[in-house]
C-alpha cells in the first residue's frame, strides 16, 4: 500500500511533488521486476531450440506410466481419428 496520499486541500507544486514520489517508486520496482526476468530469461536461452529438457520424448511411454489402465479404458471407446 501507497504511503503516498494526494488530499484536496493540498497545492499544485505538492500534488506534484506526490506523483513525482510516486512515479519513482514505481519505476523503481519496474526496474527490479526487469532486472530478475532478464536473470530468469538468459537462465533459459541456454535451453533455446528445439531440445526441450522438460519434454518427453516417449509419448507412449509418459502415458501408460501416468495413466495407465485409464488410458487403455478411454482408448477403447476411441476412433482412430481420436474422436467417437
Amino acid at each position: 500500500m501507497s504511503k503516498i496520499i494526494i488530499t484536496k486541500n493540498m497545492s499544485t507544486e505538492e500534488r506534484m511533488e506526490a506523483l513525482r514520489k510516486a512515479t519513482k517508486k514505481f519505476n523503481k520496482k519496474m526496474g527490479k521486476n526487469a532486472s530478475v526476468k532478464r536473470d530468469e530469461t538468459s537462465f533459459m536461452d541456454k535451453f533455446a531450440g528445439d531440445d526441450n529438457i522438460y519434454a518427453w520424448t516417449d509419448a507412449p511411454k509418459y502415458l501408460d506410466e501416468h495413466y495407465g489402465d485409464r488410458m487403455r479404458d478411454q482408448n477403447e471407446y476411441e476412433s482412430t481419428e481420436g474422436w467417437n
